[in-house]
């Protein structure tokens, strides 16, 4: 593509759903907030990222524990490697939002559309065109919907933040499009 050209879509399906009125419009930068709670909810969703992370780290405590009772006193290293595992294993999801922030956020505003032919997210650099079968289902939260993929590992997320929209009646119109083209998981 060259430098400065001006990408236009002019899909059918895309001209059908600006015609009804049907489709619900979005427009924002991703935020590392907005990307911890998709994550977040799909940690809630697969739980073997939990499991995994919690037996990880009541292997560290229990090392450290049977060190120290071993010893007789706190040892200075495998405390420090403790606290070090404790903070990688808290932190670990934020760690993962600020590597997906880092691989999407440059690409500017993200123009999302919700219509009845499917989810079609626009930046500056790319355009994703998904339709509701690829989707498993959507968890809403008290900020976000967070959209599923159908993979067995849940691999792509597609987090629409509800400060994106224009009015609250757009948060009611893209929760009945949700609910009528997709489950609440």
């Amino acid at each position: 593509m060259a430098e400065g050209s001006e990408v236009t879509d002019n899909s059918a399906e895309v001209a059908a759903d600006v015609v009804d009125g049907a489709a619900v419009r979005l427009v924002y930068r991703p935020q590392p907030a907005d990307i911890l709670v998709g994550l977040r909810v799909r940690a809630r969703i697969k739980r073997w990222g939990l499991l995994l992370r919690g037996v990880f780290l009541a292997l560290w405590v229990g090392q450290w524990l049977v060190g120290t009772l071993n010893r007789g006193s706190a040892d200075v290293v495998s405390t420090a490697l403790f606290l070090f595992a404790a903070l990688v294993v808290g932190g670990y999801p934020r760690l993962q939002a600020a590597q997906v922030q880092r691989l999407v956020g440059w690409q500017g505003e993200y123009r999302t559309t919700v219509s009845p032919a499917g989810i079609t997210a626009r930046s500056d650099y790319s355009t994703l065109i998904q339709k509701w079968s690829v989707l498993r289902g959507y968890r809403e939260t008290r900020g976000h919907f967070v959209l599923l993929s159908r993979d067995p590992n849940i691999m792509c997320l597609e987090v629409l933040p509800k400060h994106a929209l224009s009015t609250a009646e757009d948060t009611v119109r893209l929760r009945a499009l949700l609910d009528r083209h997709t489950t609440r998981v």
